[in-house]
């Protein structure tokens, strides 16, 4: 069994009914912890929606100003507007990219980092070598608390 599997029986009770009210009061503690945690994290994306949507509106008036005096800087009392130019890339075919690294030998133009799922599959189908060499595992328990199912 997997470390993220859920296990639905046996539901182990707890044995005398000081510890199942201990228990209960975390449980409903945690539940409630949980969810204003929940309705703070919406309202601060609302909130954080609303201020990107006005900065990038100022922004767009700044690049414009820029633009309009053939500016990269721009010094006020207020500060400095400075216009840099972003730039990302995008593949659109993966196949023929993974092969252009592979013949030019730039696996350095790849992030570095595991997929998880991938690797995890890949283990799977080799228990008997062990963990490849450069690569070791991390593992921990967590707990997940669900509100009791409506009956």
């Amino acid at each position: 069994m997997e470390m993220n599997d859920t296990v639905e029986e046996p539901v182990v009770e707890p044995n005398d009914d000081s510890d199942k009210i201990k228990l209960d009061e975390l449980v409903q503690t945690y539940l409630t912890i949980r969810n204003e945690r929940d309705s703070l994290a919406r309202q601060f994306q609302l909130k954080d929606q609303e201020l990107r949507a006005d900065l990038q509106q100022l922004e767009q008036v700044m690049l414009n100003s820029c633009n309009e005096v053939s500016a990269n800087s721009i010094r006020t009392g207020s500060g400095t507007i400075i216009k840099s130019l972003k730039e990302s890339y995008v593949c659109s075919d993966w196949g023929n990219f993974k092969q252009f690294v592979l013949d030019n030998q730039a696996v350095e133009l790849f992030q570095q980092r595991i997929h998880q799922t991938n690797f995890k599959e890949f283990l799977s189908n080799r228990t008997d070598e062990g963990l490849p060499p450069g690569i070791s595992s991390m593992r921990e328990f967590s707990i997940v608390v669900r509100k009791p199912s409506k009956s």
